[in-house]
């Protein structure tokens, strides 16, 4: 279950300090981007879907964006993240 999942991440984290857990589910990795600046962690998670139907074309489109401040003290150089 993604609550166990979550269990196990934070339990192997122990000995960094966690900032956060998103749910990316539903993403592909390579539609996953995560960037580091100004102090800022900003994730974006974007999927188009195109299918053809006999009424033409639909697309399907979602995203995901959350911006987090690094707490004070903590180098942008310091960050990690995994998927």
């Amino acid at each position: 279950s993604v609550q166990r999942r979550l269990n196990r991440m934070l339990n192997s984290s122990r000995d960094h300090k966690l900032l956060a857990l998103m749910d990316v589910e539903g993403f592909d990795p390579k539609e996953v981007t995560v960037t580091v600046k100004d102090g800022k962690v900003k994730v974006l998670a974007e999927h188009e879907e195109e299918h053809t139907t006999a009424r033409g074309k639909e697309y399907n489109y979602k995203n995901f964006t959350k911006e987090i401040s690094l707490p004070p003290g903590v180098s942008e150089d310091e960050v990690t993240y995994s998927l």
